[in-house]
């Protein structure tokens, strides 16, 4: 720490940040400078707002996916759940749940004419469904309370209801794994539903592939006994601590009880969306790698180019200590330059994305994210300051890393050697 100090005293820091600047003889040093400081502050520019993009994609699906999907849901090892009353009660009674609903989910077939497609039925209590996902703010057609006891009626996806030619007012057939044992022989068990509803979740796995019905509905379609249900649906204050809470419900049951949360459901969807994140991280961090070590070409060049300064140097008692602080501090100076500049432009692009990617758009007449094939077609963006934290920390831990080398190459420099041919 002693020796740190020293590196730094009034001396070093002058001469060090005097070198920094361009003299007539050493343009040349003072442009490779330039570029490096420039190159580092690119780097963490792109390094920023690709990461706070990402960050923005990731928190956007996240939400579209939890609109339909509940935080956390408990159920039976095996069978059915007869008391999801008082499962629920309990529940609710935990601070952090904010709310629970009902729900009974299974398999069909759904016919309109020669067009079958497969669906995930489910059914749901439309009050209380609406404490724990947010469907009834995606409905195009019709509404949740559409869905009444034993009116039999249905919701279907948009791209559902488009593949099978439906719309509101149409009967659809619904058909069940489970078969019936007539004299005729077994039977599908088949039932017609009215489609009283479509909703658009912006997610195609729901928007093609679900249907709701009303629970009752469901439990006489699935063969239910009067009153049971798969599980319970919870909504949580907290959707991070959704893992934790889970298991303190589960654990409060009694045995038999099964507790799930919204990551498990989904866990390789947002590992996998991780795990591209680091890998940017990597990829982005080498540019700027690339960048803090041209730090190294340039301080080599002041280091022959000032070799007869710092035989002076040594002349009038400076140490070898003090010419590496000398060096150090010119490197020093150029990364956290760079660093600073790169820190504020990124986040100040990735706070603007949204109006800078659309100007681009005009200029260029081009469409990055067309609305028809991706959906989302606007580029969120969610700066996290750790990440900018992280980033800088790395940036300006390499830029000092590269001057290391030149600077204890300087420090090395013997007077004799050096002012022989002066």
């Amino acid at each position: 720490m002693i020796g740190i100090v020293f590196m730094f005293r009034p001396l070093e820091l002058f001469i060090g940040l005097r070198y920094t600047r361009a003299k007539r003889r050493n343009h040349f040093i003072s442009f490779i400078s330039l570029t490096s400081m420039l190159g580092i502050a690119l780097g963490i520019t792109a390094l920023i707002t690709v990461l706070s993009v990402m960050n923005g994609f990731q928190q956007e699906l996240r939400g579209r996916i939890l609109a339909m999907t509940a935080h956390a849901t408990i159920s039976r090892w095996s069978g059915p759940l007869e008391n999801w009353r008082a499962v629920r009660e309990q529940a609710l009674r935990n601070p952090e749940v904010q709310g629970g609903a009902p729900f009974i989910r299974g398999e069909a077939m759904l016919n309109n004419a020669s067009l079958v497609s497969g669906a995930l039925i489910q059914g749901i209590l439309p009050d209380e469904e609406q404490q724990v996902s947010d469907i009834d703010g995606k409905m195009v057609q019709g509404s949740l309370d559409d869905l009444r006891p034993g009116g039999f009626g249905i919701i279907l996806g948009k791209e559902l209801a488009n593949a099978l030619g439906l719309m509101v007012g149409d009967k659809v057939t619904v058909i069940t794994p489970q078969a019936t044992v007539t004299p005729a022989g077994v039977l599908p068990r088949l039932k017609r539903f009215v489609v009283v509803g479509i909703f658009k979740a912006g997610m195609y796995e729901y928007d093609r592939g679900l249907a709701l019905v009303h629970v009752a509905d469901a439990g006489k379609l699935f063969q239910y006994p009067n009153g049971a249900v798969n599980g319970v649906r919870l909504k949580l204050r907290d959707l991070f601590q959704a893992p934790r809470l889970a298991r303190q419900l589960a654990a409060r049951l009694p045995d038999g009880y099964l507790a799930r949360d919204w990551t498990q459901d989904h866990a390789s969807f947002f590992r996998a969306v991780q795990i591209e994140k680091t890998a940017m991280f990597v990829i982005l961090t080498l540019i700027v790698a690339v960048a803090a070590f041209n730090i190294v070409s340039a301080l080599v060049m002041v280091v022959t180019d000032k070799q007869a300064d710092i035989a002076i140097l040594r002349t009038l008692g400076a140490t070898p200590l003090s010419i590496m602080g000398i060096f150090i501090v010119q490197g020093i100076t150029i990364g956290l330059v760079g660093t600073l500049l790169g820190l504020a432009g990124g986040v100040a692009l990735a706070t603007h994305v949204d109006v800078v990617v659309p100007f681009i758009e005009r200029l260029f007449g081009v469409k990055f994210l067309a609305p028809d094939v991706y959906l989302i077609s606007d580029l969120p963006s969610q700066v996290q300051w750790g990440d900018v934290t992280t980033i800088g920390l790395v940036a300006f831990g390499l830029a000092t890393l590269a001057t290391l080398y030149p600077a204890w190459r300087a420090a090395r420099t013997q007077p004799a050697e050096a002012l022989r041919y002066e």
